[in-house]
Parts: C-alpha cells; structure tokens; sequence
C-alpha cells in the first residue's frame, strides 16, 4: 500500500482552519505521519511500539 492510498486522520484538537497540523496513517508495519500542508513530502515512518510510548506521554501531560 502506497502513502497515497493509506488512511490518514487529524487529530480533533487541530481545530477547524486546518492548518499547523500532522496527519497521521496507522498501517500493520509502523505509523506513518506528515505535514497536512505538505502532503507530497515523504513522511515520517514510525514504529508501532514508539507510536504508542509517544501517545501515552502526550495523554499523561493533558491530564
């Protein structure tokens, strides 16, 4: 599956203007993650297991 046809998705607090974002692709090998402005850069591959030690970080500082 190319970038193209992966799943990608904003985060709800990106607000409504859409600008200033990341978008994010989960696939079954890693996680994918690019400028919502720049679509056509290569993005950033992520492992799954880093992914989600960066998820729980990011949801323990907004509590």
């Amino acid at each position: 599956m190319s970038t193209t046809e992966s799943a990608w998705f904003k985060s709800s607090y990106s607000g409504s203007s859409g600008d200033n974002c990341v978008e994010v692709a989960m696939r079954p090998e890693a996680v994918l993650v690019r400028d919502s402005k720049d679509t056509q850069r290569h993005p950033l591959t992520i492992s799954r297991e880093a992914w989600c030690a960066f998820a729980v970080l990011a949801a323990d500082s907004l509590s």
